[in-house]
Formats: C-alpha cells, sequence, structure tokens
C-alpha cells in the first residue's frame, strides 16, 4: 500500500505542476530562434500519438476560430498526401520512440516538408541532432509521474508559443499568465484537502465509481474533453467515451435505449461553457433531458472562467482531479499502463 501512495502522490503532484510545465515550455520555445521560413508555411500537421498528441487537441479546439493556417492532428503512420515544401510538420513524441510519429517524419523529410519536433529525448532527439532539424527537447522536471498524458502543459504551451512566435496566432505573456493563474486556482478548488462538499471533482468522481463516463463537449472545450477522456483511460483504467454537440443530437439519442443494461452503468457528463455559441448553449439543457428520459445519470461541470483559454486550463485541472480521485477508489496505480506496455512489446516482435 506504501508504493501505491507513492504512485498517487506523483500523480498529484504533476496535476499540481501543471502551471509550472505550461510556464517553461511558453518560455523556453519564446527562447528559440525559429527558421523564418516557418512563418510563411500555408498548413500545419501536427503528427503524434496518444498523451502527446492531447495538447495539440487541446489547441486545435480552442483556436479554430482565431488561427490563420489550417491545423491538422494525425494519429497515424503517414501523413496526408497534400503536404509538401509550404507544409510545417510537428512531429510530437513525449518518449522520442513512438513508431507512427517517427514513421511520419520520415514522410515529411520526403515530401520536403518544414519540420520542428517536441520530444524529452529517444530516437527522435537523435534524429533532429543528427539531420540539424529544429526541435524543443526538453528537460520534464515539472512531471514527476513521468507519464506523457500527465505532461500536458509542456505540449499545450510549446504549440502555443510556436504558433504565436510564427503569427499563425494572437496570444500574449499577459493571456498566459491568466491561465497558469487560473490552474492555480483550480488546483485549490479540487485539492484533496476541500472536503467532497465543497470539491466537485471528489464528488464527481464518487458517482463515476462502477460507471463508465461519456463526456459531452463542445468547440473551445472540445480538445481538453479528449485530454480527460484519455486520463480515464490510462490513470484511472476506466471506460470512457467522447460525444461532441451538435453531431451528438444528430445521432447518438437514437442510439440510447438499447441494450436496456447501458442505462446501468453509463453516466454522462457534460462540459458545459457560457462561452459556447448561444445555438450550442441552447442545445445541453434539452440533451440532458432527453438522456434522463431515456433512463440515464448525468452531471455537468461549468467552468467559471471568463475567457476561453483559462476554462480549457481550468477544466483540465478538474477532470484530471477526478480521474485522480477515480484511481484512488479503484485502489490502482494510476501510472502504470500495462496493457499499452503488454501490446507495444507484443507488437515490436511482429
Amino acid at each position: 500500500m506504501a508504493a501505491l501512495n507513492d504512485k498517487y502522490k506523483l500523480v498529484l503532484e504533476t496535476i499540481k505542476a501543471y502551471p509550472a510545465q505550461l510556464k517553461q515550455a511558453w518560455d523556453e520555445i519564446n527562447e528559440m530562434k525559429l527558421p523564418k521560413e516557418f512563418e510563411n508555411v500555408e498548413n500545419v500537421v501536427v503528427c503524434g500519438m496518444g498523451g502527446s498528441a492531447l495538447g495539440a487537441r487541446m489547441i486545435d479546439s480552442l483556436i479554430i476560430d482565431k488561427v490563420k493556417v489550417p491545423i491538422e492532428i494525425i494519429n497515424q503512420y503517414h501523413i496526408p498526401f497534400y503536404a509538401n515544401g509550404n507544409t510545417l510538420l510537428i512531429s510530437s513524441s513525449y518518449s522520442g520512440n513512438t513508431e507512427e510519429a517517427l514513421s511520419c517524419l520520415n514522410d515529411a523529410l520526403k515530401a520536403k516538408a518544414k519540420i520542428f519536433g517536441i520530444t524529452t529525448g529517444g530516437k527522435l532527439a537523435e534524429r533532429l541532432k543528427k539531420d540539424k532539424i529544429p526541435g524543443y527537447i526538453f528537460n520534464p522536471r515539472n512531471n514527476p509521474s513521468k507519464q506523457p498524458r500527465m505532461a500536458v502543459g509542456y505540449s499545450v504551451g510549446a504549440i502555443l508559443a510556436i504558433f504565436s512566435k510564427l503569427g499563425f496566432i494572437e496570444i500574449s505573456e499577459a493571456d498566459i499568465e491568466g491561465a497558469i493563474e487560473t490552474m492555480r486556482e483550480a488546483i485549490v478548488s479540487f485539492d484533496k484537502s476541500r472536503s467532497p462538499k465543497d470539491n466537485f471533482a471528489k464528488t464527481l468522481a464518487k458517482k463515476l465509481e462502477k460507471r463508465a463516463p461519456i463526456l459531452v463537449a463542445s468547440e473551445h472545450l472540445l480538445g481538453v474533453a479528449h485530454t480527460i477522456k484519455n486520463q480515464f483511460n490510462e490513470s484511472a483504467k476506466t471506460f470512457c467515451a467522447l460525444f461532441d454537440l451538435p453531431e451528438l443530437n444528430h445521432h447518438l439519442m437514437e442510439g440510447l435505449q438499447n441494450p436496456a443494461r447501458l442505462k446501468e452503468v453509463l453516466h454522462f457528463v457534460f462540459l458545459f461553457s457560457n462561452l459556447y455559441g448561444e445555438r450550442v448553449q441552447a442545445r445541453y439543457p434539452l440533451t440532458s433531458e432527453v438522456v434522463e428520459k431515456n433512463g440515464y445519470e448525468f452531471s455537468q461541470f461549468t467552468p467559471k472562467s471568463s475567457k476561453k483559454l483559462n476554462q480549457v486550463f481550468e477544466t483540465l485541472v478538474f477532470g484530471s482531479f477526478v480521474g485522480y480521485y477515480l484511481s484512488e477508489s479503484y485502489q490502482i496505480d494510476p501510472t502504470a499502463i500495462p496493457w499499452v506496455d503488454y501490446f507495444k512489446k507484443k507488437l515490436s516482435k511482429s
């Protein structure tokens, strides 16, 4: 039990280090000099898997109405056919050994795309150094858990800083400081020291025991919802699915009837925001009504922040704490990923 408590401590310390992760990546990228030709690209492709792609997902949904170039996230072995010399390809692999990301890097070299790498080391770092490819090889000192899914502050901070330096988006130092302060406040709100009656993360985790969360999100919170899903899967060893509004309204509501026993297992979690578009906001109470009329339990989380960027990070902290409390309730190691490790070991021999 002592060893398990140590694992919980590592994850808790990492959640509390999210602000430091964001600041470290933002500051270190801003100290770098990026190639001038990166500023003239026509599109951006981010290649990454699992935890290494979470930051890109969060940013993609956050800046879709502000970014000046198209962005595509690839979770495959190969890059899009359209990628060429006018494409900026960002290869993201926390370990540096993700075979899909390395395969995409090879494709990018053949396509003569402009390349930037984000990693802590491994084969990707070796390749960046060998071929003199620009990259951010960082020291993950603010990730004591050593898990890629818990290093999301680094990936978000790095990509935001890159896009800002290249003029793809407008984001200031004050914006980042505001996000950091929002995370610090959220950490206090959802920390272990707060009782369940004053801590919705604890309350929701209790409701989700022996349940499968179905996350529902929209617009700027869709990417962070994907991060929460990933952490529920890996940290809490819990089945979790994600649906987005308004798309959900066009099919899932008719799929709530069968099999009937799902009502005993699923718990819908609506991630609502008062910054969603007016028509999207109108869908949330109606959708929850349909869910309830079909016999399902549901909960709703609404971030308090007044800016989209801050809401993303507030929701990240909330979801990470819920996943942490779930892992505690199940008495499982939130850092171990035995089936992912098993799969990778078997795959390496095929």
